[in-house]
């Protein structure tokens, strides 16, 4: 069983196709924690009320309130917030280690919250994996060992998942250390483990639930940079749950932000940065580059009569700071290109724009 390899995929925040069919899907999901909870999204006046208000009024808590999204097929996508925000509590309900209040949730077209034990029980062996930020290693098994774990449980041959946990542990950089015990690894290469040991069974979608925030910076970098690459590589389905703007613009094709248990805004870095939907999203992104994040698509314009229209072309995902030096050293206006179709053009003005931090928020 080798990994399931796709074409590779567009850059960290374009969007894809949204004509595909989700592999998860989320409607009106609710989680409220409390005495009689399941009154809340049922009624129209407790639904209503602000956090405080409905716990002083009823003694519950709702985590997650009327949240609705897709998750594409290849897609990394990222649910983002501060502490409490509701965003650990909503990946554990797609997984059903928390029972969802109310709402529909879908895996590849089947309602998981209709699913029996054993039906879920496969799900979790077979259709998707998670990654913790505790990494929960066995701390008498050696590496391979720890990452075969899952395929034992499945009941796979010892032959062949020492096989398969041999092709994951070199897949996550762990060659030469398949013999090493867990308190042999520094915290790094124990989450490498981790995403090991994930991947094995091959699923359809990995979760992760912030599992880089007890890395120190520089390792939590090279973990982030190692998602990258191995979806860059294997082209799985993820969701990652994360506090961090940076990581989220960093790993996410699109970023979902919670705030109090909804939604505030869902999509691409470029939405986030270049149309944010409210103060609370723009206070978030007030400190990005934005020359980092905004895409030529956000801030090319439509040609006029007076301009040249036989510049060089790029496409319209391709971030302004590596368009920069190719659009101030065109001599005419370059073309925003995709699959033939001329979209805008960008000029010296779009770009400095960018640069000196003018561009607006739409």
């Amino acid at each position: 069983m080798t990994p399931t390899r796709t074409e590779v995929p567009p850059p960290r925040g374009t969007a894809r196709d949204a004509s595909a069919t989700p592999v998860v899907s989320v409607r009106n999901l609710w989680k409220v924690f409390g005495p009689k909870a399941e009154r809340v999204p049922d009624s129209e006046e407790l639904r209503g009320l602000t956090r405080r208000e409905l716990l002083d009024r009823t003694g519950c808590t709702a985590a997650v309130r009327a949240v609705d999204f897709d998750v594409r097929p290849g897609e990394v996508f990222v649910v983002m917030g501060l502490s409490g925000s509701g965003k650990s509590t909503l990946v554990r309900c797609l997984t059903r280690l928390v029972e969802p209040t109310a709402g529909r949730i879908e895996f590849e077209g089947e309602d998981i919250r209709r699913a029996d034990r054993a039906r879920l029980r496969e799900l979790r062996r077979s259709k998707f994996s998670m990654v913790f930020q505790h990494f929960g290693l066995l701390p008498h098994r050696q590496v391979l060992d720890n990452v075969a774990f899952g395929l034992e449980i499945r009941g796979t041959g010892r032959a062949e998942r020492t096989r398969r946990a041999r092709e994951v542990v070199e897949l996550v950089g762990l060659a030469g250390y398949e013999h090493a015990y867990p308190d042999q690894l520094s915290g790094g290469m124990q989450q490498r483990v981790g995403l090991a040991r994930a991947l094995a069974g091959d699923p359809d979608v990995l979760f992760f639930d912030e599992p880089f925030s007890a890395l120190d910076p520089l390792i939590r970098r090279d973990m982030q940079n190692e998602v990258v690459r191995l979806h860059r590589e294997v082209g799985k389905t993820m969701v990652f749950i994360t506090h961090d703007l940076s990581e989220a613009l960093r790993l996410g094709d699109r970023i979902l932000i919670m705030r109090d248990g909804r939604t505030v805004q869902c999509g691409t870095g470029d939405d986030l940065v270049g149309a944010p939907a409210d103060d609370y999203v723009r206070s978030f992104v007030k400190d990005v580059p934005r020359g980092d994040v905004l895409t030529l698509r956000r801030i090319m314009r439509a040609p006029t009569d007076d301009d040249a229209l036989d510049g060089p072309e790029l496409g319209p995902h391709v971030v302004v700071r590596e368009a920069t030096r190719a659009v101030l050293a065109a001599e005419k206006p370059v073309k925003v290109v995709e699959n033939g179709e001329l979209l805008g053009i960008v000029g010296d003005e779009e770009i400095l724009a960018v640069v000196a931090g003018r561009e607006g928020d739409g």
